[in-house]
């Protein structure tokens, strides 16, 4: 086989130790290894770097193992050449696994151009992206605290839900604290309704009659305070991302006038694409790194599946959330195909191709710097 890199490195890492395997070729051909371990500590991770500097590498890889390739990687950026690769893609032969097999096996790979790299974007657009996922996390966790709210409420026999769409708003929020605060006469809890619901006091009257008891009411003080906790965190992740993303907000900005695209899935979608497409030849090669093309599965002629394949997990939600509400827009090419494929495919799989649709239209908007225009041809809104 070739020899693509004749100085490379390749390297095991774990959560205290990393074997590196160096392995250069001669003018006579002949490959020759060494193998040496380092701690994951600042100075390690250093000397590290120096011992491959030394050796006169130009390239090293390694697997991306759980969140320990980081470190690895931060001491290395700038200085070589780095290839993250999938750990699914670098199994070894039953029986003959050690770590130095493992550093040696990575570095022949390497070595051959037979690893294929994982996109790892660059650090602006990483920092953004744990930004991004954290608060995505406490969006979730919020959600969590207000299904257990419910919980408590159907407990004591309180039916606010049956009337008000969100209970954490402007007057399920009121009733709440008033509940907590002692206060069981329906009629007075009804009048703390706000807007278009004081046309439903009589309705709300009736749903808040129950049985509230003074342990219903700490478990609801404790849960409205986790929630306001929750509320303060995302702000403040909110507030931070404004910061950070300063740099995108043109990409953002573009990326949010694709129908059902909000500020935040914006956000989210830059975050775990980048925003710059170079590294993608075509939207397909994008697709297919998002998890959101159909899978090849073919054999003696015959196509046996076409589920999409993995990706990230975190872009995938996202992408869909915002097929599900384009595809519920009025007078939109994206809604009118939502409209069709769901005749014909049924409403889950029409809101995956609707999304692969739209991480099409963010690669288009990101590689020509322009933004979203509707198609008005006849037919699409059909």
């Amino acid at each position: 086989m070739d020899v693509m890199h004749p100085r490379c490195a390749g390297l095991d890492v774990h959560k205290k130790t990393v074997v590196a395997c160096v392995r250069c070729v001669g003018a006579t051909g002949v490959a020759v290894s060494r193998t040496r371990s380092f701690g994951t500590t600042t100075a390690e991770l250093t000397a590290l770097a120096d011992w491959l500097a030394e050796a006169g590498v130009t390239h090293v890889a390694m697997e991306a193992t759980g969140v320990y390739w980081k470190p690895a990687w931060h001491r290395l950026e700038g200085r070589f050449e780095l290839v993250l690769a999938n750990a699914r893609h670098l199994k070894r032969v039953p029986g003959r696994k050690t770590d130095v097999k493992d550093a040696e096996w990575i570095a022949q790979l390497l070595q051959h151009g037979l690893i294929a790299a994982s996109f790892v974007p660059p650090r602006p657009i990483r920092e953004l992206r744990d930004l991004t996922r954290e608060r995505t996390q406490l969006i979730r966790h919020r959600a969590a605290l207000a299904n257990r709210l419910q919980k408590v409420l159907e407990d004591a026999d309180i039916k606010l839900a049956s009337v008000v769409t969100d209970v954490l708003g402007k007057t399920g929020r009121a009733i709440l604290m008033a509940l907590v605060a002692g206060q069981d006469d329906p009629a007075k809890l009804a009048e703390l309704a706000c807007g278009s619901l004081r046309k439903k006091r009589p309705q709300l009257r009736e749903a808040l009659r129950g049985s509230v008891s003074e342990h219903h009411r700490f478990l609801l003080r404790s849960l409205l305070d986790r929630v306001r906790q929750a509320e303060d965190m995302i702000e403040r992740y909110s507030l931070r991302l404004g910061e950070v993303g300063a740099p995108f907000a043109a990409a953002a900005a573009r990326l949010a006038t694709i129908p059902g695209v909000s500020q935040k899935a914006a956000e989210v979608i830059l975050a775990e694409v980048g925003d710059d497409m170079g590294r993608f030849p075509t939207a397909g090669h994008l697709a297919s790194w998002a998890g959101m093309s159909p899978g090849n599965d073919v054999s003696a002629g015959k196509r046996r599946g076409g589920r999409t394949t993995k990706g990230s997990r975190w872009l995938r939600a996202t992408l869909v959330q915002v097929a599900w509400s384009a595809g519920h827009t009025k007078a939109t090419a994206l809604g009118a195909r939502y409209r069709r494929w769901a005749k014909r495919l049924g409403a889950k799989r029409a809101v995956v191709a609707t999304a692969h649709k739209v991480l099409v239209l963010v690669y288009r908007l990101l590689t020509d710097e322009t933004t979203y225009v509707e198609d008005h041809r006849p037919g699409l809104a059909a």
